[in-house]
């Protein structure tokens, strides 16, 4: 399929061309070539033929090779008509390359036609035509070129975030499991830990502070139902959970600093006064989880949270002190085994890093750096308008350079035949009429924009036209030069029905326009003197200008109807991908609230249940209990932290994830709907991998493998040293549009490379070193 795209065009244009060498030329009456010229125009023909083959693998390579056999061929033979190859080669270099690299090719391709005029005419005045046309030609398709780059650079990011949309969907239940994971953790278990260990101090010391007892029932009462509020308030907005909260948070952080003094330990804190955005949240979930490690490895130590802001980014830090005296053994075994590692997870979840370690002093230090990003994203989003704008800096130059070098070159080719006095007399004529089109045609900059009003500036500046030339010293005869001016009254038309609000009730431009237009070329023909007849001229141009009127709005009605055929396609394509990145995301949504369902059953029968009985006994005043419910509400909340991938009900139960040696049961699959894959490379490929290597690996083969494809394909998998490598052949619709995209995203998650290859290969390579130790919560050190 993609061969016979590259390969159809430059087949068929060698076959016009060889045609009009035999017979076309001998019909036409044309001289042919004798056998050295005709050896250097087939030569010629046939390096265009394999250049323009390869335009879309090396735009800028096959535009060299096309130029210069348009050059060989112009100088063998001028009637050899060879230049339509570099013109389709410049096109394939607007669409495929950046801007800078079109305006120097657009430079060398007119650069060597007005090398090749000049050979062939000598200084002549037919020349200034001859190079009118010739850049007018070169500059409108590379403006075209780029028109049609910047509509493939949107569908490129469409496709881009509907992949990205996509890889969301298919990890949604994972990353809604993580989070809820984290926030489970985060309001409950510094809550229970405080209970119990209140409630062992207490039990210790009762017999020298009976009043201690006393104050560890009231802390372990209100407690118990701040523990029961938060997470009741999780279940309920469960929903909302995971969007940050624009509030600044340095007062949330602040009373939950607070709330850690309240129970003995003293703690200073240094914090900005508007903290806020997704970063602030993760200072808040680090700060609380940081601090409950530090009750828990080194009660009453004295400790200190710092957050700094620097070069755009948010620097926080955590220091506790050496415990004062040995830490009993039962506070050492609390927790749910997710402390350390949960403040890396929600670290990396806002674009930070974490460290934690042994701190001066021999106390303990957590710090975490974070983008300090605290609102919504309109910078990012003026970047994109920026950058569209950017991408009409050749195409609407384009047309406006076309709209005025149309008619100059129409009248260049007039002027060719007109000679001394008469030549001289008519220059500056000309200039003025370059003036004036230039001045008609340069609101199209803006037709994206503001349609309606370049719409109204072009109509406008065409009244210039008859007033300049009724009343500036313009040679006769030079209003017929005006005509070509038409063009940018398409353009504006055409503009209206692409981009104007309410394209299709825009039509009343199309009789304005031609109203407009009729009475300016009249007006303009009749005080030039254009315009004759036995009676007024005036009268004669009464009697034109109706059927000049139904004329011109025959082809603005064109225009505009094609104009909006376009628009009305486009919008269909913008449709299908919004619909599309809505589906998925829907998709998303609905397997997060499946882990949101499933989460909430847990939390009622494994730890809201035992909290609630924890309230229930420190009312009653029964110590001994309290401490034991609080132990068991931690037990049973690490537990459901653990085992919140499992489900006894198969309705609920996710599958697991899959990895590379699910390849086969996948390749088996395809065999059985009948087409031809064959895997290498297991099992010796799947030994030992990172369980995300092993589930990035599968998802990025299965992707290749359904991007539409029905041929024979292979999967190959090879293991080295420095990680897996994967080659899929077989799959040319993988190569390109969204398939291509989605194997970026799925590819760049990690550090991994991917490449693409024309034929149909996709080729990976993933690191796939020994799977890392898992991040214990309780370190060496018995503080941490």
């Amino acid at each position: 399929m993609e061969t016979t795209r590259n390969w159809l065009l430059p087949a068929l244009l060698a076959a016009g061309q060889a045609a009009w060498l035999w017979p076309g030329t001998a019909l036409a009456g044309e001289e042919v070539p004798g056998t050295a010229r005709l050896v250097a125009v087939v030569g010629a023909l046939v390096v265009e033929t394999v250049a323009l083959g390869r335009r879309r693998q090396a735009p800028v390579r096959a535009l060299a090779w096309a130029l210069g056999a348009l050059v060989v061929g112009q100088v063998a033979w001028q009637e050899g008509h060879l230049g339509l190859g570099a013109l389709i080669a410049l096109y394939s270099v607007a669409v495929r390359r950046p801007l800078p690299v079109t305006l120097r090719a657009v430079a060398a391709v007119v650069a060597a036609e007005w090398l090749l005029s000049f050979a062939h005419m000598g200084w002549r005045p037919a020349l200034a035509s001859e190079w009118a046309v010739g850049a007018l030609v070169y500059v409108v398709c590379a403006g075209l070129g780029e028109g049609r780059r910047q509509w493939l650079k949107g569908r490129l990011r469409a496709a881009r975030r509907l992949a990205g949309a996509e890889e969301t969907r298919r990890r949604a239940g994972d990353t809604e499991r993580r989070r809820l994971a984290r926030e489970l953790h985060d309001v409950s278990a510094h809550h229970l830990t405080s209970v119990v260990i209140t409630a062992d101090a207490a039990r210790r010391l009762g017999g020298s502070r009976p009043a201690m007892a006393a104050e560890a029932l009231a802390f372990a009462e209100r407690t118990g139902t701040e523990t029961l509020t938060s997470l009741r308030r999780l279940v309920g907005l469960m929903r909302d959970a995971d969007r940050p909260d624009p509030r600044p948070m340095t007062a949330r952080i602040e009373e939950l600093i607070a709330g850690f003094g309240r129970l003995g330990r003293p703690i200073a804190a240094e914090l900005p006064d508007d903290l806020a955005g997704p970063a602030a949240e993760a200072v808040h979930g680090i700060v609380r989880e940081a601090l409950t490690n530090a009750l828990r490895h080194a009660p009453g130590a004295a400790a200190r949270v710092s957050v700094r802001r620097g070069d755009g980014v948010l620097e926080l830090t955590v220091d506790n002190a050496a415990p004062r005296g040995p830490v009993p053994h039962a506070v050492g075994g609390l927790g749910s085994g997710r402390g350390i590692a949960g403040m890396r997870e929600r670290a990396a979840a806002a674009g930070g890093e974490l460290t934690a370690g042994p701190g001066p002093g021999g106390g303990w230090r957590v710090r975490a750096t974070l983008p300090d990003g605290t609102g919504p994203w309109q910078p990012a989003e003026a970047a994109d308008r920026r950058d569209v704008l950017r991408e009409q800096r050749l195409t609407d130059p384009a047309l406006v350079f076309a709209a005025v070098a149309l008619p100059l070159a129409v009248a260049l080719v007039t002027a060719e035949e007109w000679t001394g006095a008469r030549l001289r007399g008519a220059v500056p004529g000309l200039l003025v009429v370059a003036a004036l089109l230039t001045v008609h045609a340069v609101p199209l900059l803006w037709r994206r924009r503001a349609p309606w009003a370049v719409f109204l500036g072009v109509l406008g500046t065409a009244w210039l036209w008859p007033l300049t030339v009724a009343l500036a010293s313009v040679p006769s005869r030079v209003s017929q030069f005006f005509a070509g001016g038409m063009l940018a009254e398409l353009l504006a038309v055409y503009a209206l029905a692409v981009y104007g609000r309410g394209a299709a009730r825009t039509w009343p431009a199309v009789g304005a326009a031609a109203v407009s237009l009729a009475g300016v070329l009249l007006a303009t023909a009749a005080t030039d003197g254009e315009v004759a007849g036995e009676g007024s001229v005036w009268v004669a141009v009464a009697l034109m200008f109706v059927p000049l009127c139904v004329l011109l709005a025959v082809g603005f009605a064109a225009v505009w109807g094609a104009g909006l055929a376009v628009r009305r396609r486009r919008l269909r394509v913008l449709v299908h991908e919004d619909f599309a990145l809505a589906s998925s995301l829907w998709h998303a949504e609905r397997a997060a609230d499946a882990e949101r369902l499933r989460l909430a059953a847990k939390l009622r029968d494994a730890v809201l249940d035992r909290t609630a009985a924890l309230v229930e006994q420190a009312r009653r005043g029964r110590l001994d209990e309290v401490a034991a419910e609080a132990r068991s509400a931690l037990a049973a909340m690490r537990e459901l932290l653990h085992g919140l991938g499992e489900s006894d009900d198969p309705g609920q139960r996710l599958a697991p994830a899959p990895t590379v040696a699910d390849l086969d049961v996948l390749c088996r699959e395809l065999r059985a709907a009948g087409r031809d894959v064959t895997l290498r490379g297991l099992p010796e490929a799947a030994r030992n991998l990172p369980a995300s290597v092993a589930l990035s690996a599968y998802r990025i083969v299965e992707a290749a493998l359904g991007a539409g494809d029905r041929g024979p394909a292979r999967v190959t998998l090879k293991r080295r040293r420095d990680g897996l490598r994967i080659t899929v052949t077989g799959v040319p619709l993988a190569v390109t549009g969204p398939v291509a995209e989605r194997l970026r995203v799925q590819a760049g998650s990690g550090p991994g490379r991917i490449a693409f290859e024309q034929a149909g290969i996709v080729r990976v390579s993933l690191p796939a070193g020994p799977s890392p130790a898992p991040v214990q919560e309780v370190s060496p050190s018995p503080y941490a």
